[in-house]
């Protein structure tokens, strides 16, 4: 399929002239920094006989390169924090919460149900169920929305959903034939028997099995799938380092504005207090330049620069029943509406969930894209975002591998990710949608919007897209 779309495609050029044009729009547009005005009138999506279920709040701890200040801790106490960061904002009490689910997608073999150590660890009842779910880098997407099934089926009226990940610390297991000899010898009963299979033990079993962000059908890393993708569709590296540059610039305005409200303060145990991200680092084309292909090597052109880099973080967010918020006192931020996952070919398509997802969450919610007033998109790598705004805005593609009859056309980028996205705020796996959300609520109250979409590639050659509304005010 590579070469099939580098030739069919070839013609269909995301220009650096584009990129720059579109890196100053996002840049002059001054919208989304101004004081919030009302939101045009359009219908809501609120649909008769169906439980309308709404977003009341969303927190995240900062979202941390892997290695830093977040080191010494384990997954539970980053989503134990996000929790509490919740609580502490909504004031929600703990025995309202009906059920808890939390997403992560490297898991911690001591506490495999992360969301019920974090649930005990904050503070919530031992009655109250919490079960962990995993679908990569949509694992937050995927526990939001059995949160929103809850809630529309009238299992619950509260529920609280989030997404943790923790890469600085991940699983290192024994080779499995060191694995299989320890099992074994714990069984043995006799001297002889324990010796008899520790004399079996090579230099090899020692070998330790180190865990890889790569695909286990195809053995392929997610980096080198992004590399490939964009040679696909003729993205050059320096359109890349252009829309990281983009991204890194524009989160950095938001942070520097206090636009990032989701963030809340994190008093590290035997560290300082952590209150913002750091990975958001506006650098310069000549710096980004400079580096090298970190994948396909020496032609490749997704760099270290270009892509998101291993986070630590957690996020939660507070879901109910529309009635159930009201009758708490709560104004909720925004209502959840329809949603997709997709699924495809997880070796050439791998990256392109968000492209195959909008139409048909569009479809569902009797929306087009011009309807759309902000536009949230997980960022894995630059690359693979431009990537998918040139597959949703071609006509071929669509016909030949959509089963469509058009294409459904690219966001505009002055509603695309305005406040930075994955490569600049960081991407804890597990813990992304849960941002993406409340980012396109906030974004949709400050810019006078009404209809928000969150869509999010994942490995697997999966993806999801939600449509979120604006609660009105």
């Amino acid at each position: 399929m590579s070469s099939m779309l580098s030739s069919a495609l070839r013609n269909l050029p995301v220009s650096s002239a584009w990129a720059a044009g579109a890196l100053s729009r996002s840049l002059s547009c001054s919208s989304q920094f101004q004081a919030a005005v009302q939101p045009k009138t359009k219908k809501t999506l609120g649909k008769t006989g169906v439980k309308n279920v709404v977003v009341v709040e969303g927190v995240r701890i900062p979202f941390l390169q892997s290695g830093t200040s977040y080191a010494d801790l384990m997954p539970h106490d980053l989503a134990r924090a996000a929790l509490q960061g919740l609580l502490t904002r909504t004031s929600v009490p703990r025995d309202v919460v009906d059920y808890i689910v939390y997403g992560t997608v490297i898991q911690e073999v001591k506490t495999s149900n992360v969301a019920r150590e974090a649930a005990l660890g904050a503070g919530f009842s031992d009655k109250t169920p919490a079960h962990t779910v995993t679908m990569a880098c949509i694992s937050s997407n995927q526990a939001m929305t059995t949160g929103v099934g809850l809630i529309a089926a009238g299992q619950c009226d509260v529920v609280v959903a989030g997404g943790v990940e923790l890469m600085s610390d991940v699983p290192i297991r024994h080779s499995r034939k060191m694995r299989k000899t320890m099992l074994t010898l714990n069984r043995a009963k006799t001297l002889g028997q324990k010796l008899s299979l520790i004399s079996k033990i090579r230099p090899d079993y020692f070998a330790p099995e180190l865990p890889a962000v790569a695909e286990f059908s195809t053995s392929e890393t997610m980096g080198h799938s992004a590399d490939r993708l964009a040679a696909a569709f003729g993205i050059s590296r320096l359109e890349q380092d252009e829309y990281a540059l983009r991204s890194h610039t524009l989160a950095k305005k938001a942070q520097d504005q206090g636009l990032l409200q989701d963030v809340v303060p994190f008093k590290v145990p035997g560290k300082d207090t952590v209150s913002k991200d750091n990975g958001i680092r506006p650098s310069s084309m000549e710096q980004m330049g400079k580096l090298k292909p970190a994948f396909v090597k020496p032609y490749g052109t997704v760099t270290a620069a270009n892509s998101s880099f291993l986070t630590d973080g957690a996020s939660a967010v507070l879901i109910m029943s529309e009635e159930k918020a009201l009758a708490m006192g709560y104004k909720p931020k925004a209502y959840l509406r329809d949603f997709v996952y997709v699924s495809q070919d997880p070796k050439d398509q791998l990256l392109l969930g968000p492209t195959y997802a909008t139409p048909k969450v569009l479809e569902r919610a009797g929306l087009t894209l011009s309807d759309i007033d902000v536009f949230e998109f997980h960022e894995a790598f630059a690359g693979q975002i431009l990537a998918n705004l040139k597959a949703m805005d071609s006509d071929w593609f669509a016909q030949n591998y959509m089963g469509r009859k058009s294409k459904v056309g690219a966001p505009a980028l002055d509603k695309f990710n305005t406040w930075g996205g994955s490569l600049s705020l960081g991407h804890p796996f597990g813990a992304t949608g849960c941002r993406l959300v409340i980012t396109a609520a906030h974004r949709l109250k400050k810019e006078g919007g009404q209809y928000g979409l969150v869509a999010a590639c994942a490995a697997g050659g999966q993806g999801h897209a939600m449509i979120v509304e604006l609660y009105p005010q």
